[in-house]
């Protein structure tokens, strides 16, 4: 089956995780991936937890779809090779620190003339340019300084999200950008530098919290697993667990009220309109929690989803692994990790009527690929071995 990437191929520079995650999308798409990784220790991911017997799940993840090669791009051997994969590449992605890769010979200009029709992308925490474009960021760091960490947990305490929101983000936002940018080049124009930076994407995706402190003067709050606009909408404790129930209009909190056979809440002028609920949601929220509270998770999901009242029970990751939902979307795959065994990881997303993502390919051992790689960039096998010998690759 033809793959919607097929034949494209990507120069990957990348590490940690908003990188790796973005060429992951496109090497499950079909593309090529060739991930550049330090000669003798490779991507510093190879370490993190969770690890067993020496090798990690975090980087068998976000790194599948992908070949390997490692190379020491400080020697002069080393950066030759990158910039002969580069000649024959239409994509290249870095997250490097900005300046990295040209103080290496291996920036958009370089690379541009040995393949004028190259997309090149950087990923970093603040971009390219401005005041901050220097300073070291991480997950945590940039979800604090860009807003999302000021608007979550509760008012006497901020807290950062528990998955690294910014790095995905910015790995989906990336890659929808190299995307757009091959697109035109297959139109008939040129290569061009794409520049993506974490705290623009996170910035982006604060909702409307920024016109309510532009239009309004309101400096946005936190209220915890509630809603801005919104009121019932929050999480409620069961009898086992926690329940999410959202309802965003008036439809909906008639429905609710009806099902807790509490109709005079439909009437009492604390509660008749939305504005008014959210003016009193704390007391609105005691009220629905006393319900919730006789029920076990799935009994009161059961009783909103009959109602049709957008309710969800809060999963485990455990919980997750036997989800039908996420079984039936094919979220869960088997992937070999060499002399460990087989484990389940998370699917891809992206659903392709024609061309849906394969998710076959394992993550590539250090160096797994590099012979391959370079005896197609025209290296003869002796070569080869002298570059090895010399520690190169």
């Amino acid at each position: 089956m033809t793959k919607a990437l097929e034949g494209i191929r990507i120069l990957d520079f990348t590490r940690a995780y908003s990188g790796p995650y973005c060429t992951m999308l496109l090497g499950d798409l079909g593309a090529e991936v060739i991930k550049v990784e330090r000669a003798g220790s490779g991507d510093d991911t190879r370490t993190l937890f969770p690890v067993k017997d020496g090798e990690s799940g975090y980087f068998a993840y976000l790194n599948r779809s992908k070949k390997s090669i490692a190379l020491d791009l400080k020697t002069g051997s080393g950066k030759k090779i990158a910039l002969d994969i580069a000649a024959k590449s239409d994509i290249l992605v870095e997250n490097f620190s900005p300046g990295t890769m040209s103080r290496l010979g291996l920036g958009y200009e370089d690379i541009k003339a040995v393949n004028p029709d190259i997309v090149y992308a950087s990923l970093s925490g603040f971009g390219q340019y401005g005041p901050y474009s220097k300073k070291p960021a991480y997950d945590g760091v940039i979800s604090t300084m860009a807003g999302l960490v000021s608007l979550s947990g509760f008012p006497e305490q901020p807290v950062r999200p528990g998955p690294a929101i910014a790095d995905s983000a910015t790995g989906v936002h990336c890659a929808l950008a190299v995307l757009a940018a091959l697109c035109f080049k297959l139109r008939g124009g040129s290569g061009q530098y794409v520049d993506v930076a974490m705290m623009d994407t996170i910035f982006s995706m604060l909702e409307g919290f920024i016109p309510m402190a532009s239009m309004l003067d309101m400096l946005p709050e936190r209220f915890g697993n509630g809603n801005a606009s919104s009121a019932p909408y929050n999480m409620y404790r069961t009898n086992d667990g926690f329940v999410a129930i959202a309802t965003a209009n008036e439809s909906l909190f008639r429905r609710l009220a009806q099902l807790m056979e509490r109709e005079d809440l439909i009437e009492n002028p604390k509660f008749c309109q939305n504005y008014l609920r959210k003016q009193n949601v704390d007391e609105l929220d005691q009220i629905i929690s006393r319900w919730t509270a006789q029920y076990d998770s799935d009994t009161l999901v059961s009783m909103l989803d009959d109602a049709k009242v957008p309710a969800g029970k809060m999963n485990t990751v455990f919980d997750l692994l036997e989800d039908p939902q996420i079984k039936a979307r094919n979220m869960l795959i088997n992937q070999e990790i060499p002399g460990l065994g087989t484990f389940v990881f998370p699917g891809n997303p992206l659903k392709l009527s024609l061309t849906p993502p394969d998710t076959s390919q394992r993550a590539p051992g250090l160096n797994e690929h590099a012979e391959e790689i370079l005896i197609e960039c025209g290296y003869k096998t002796e070569m080869i071995e002298r570059l090895k010998k010399d520690g190169v690759i």
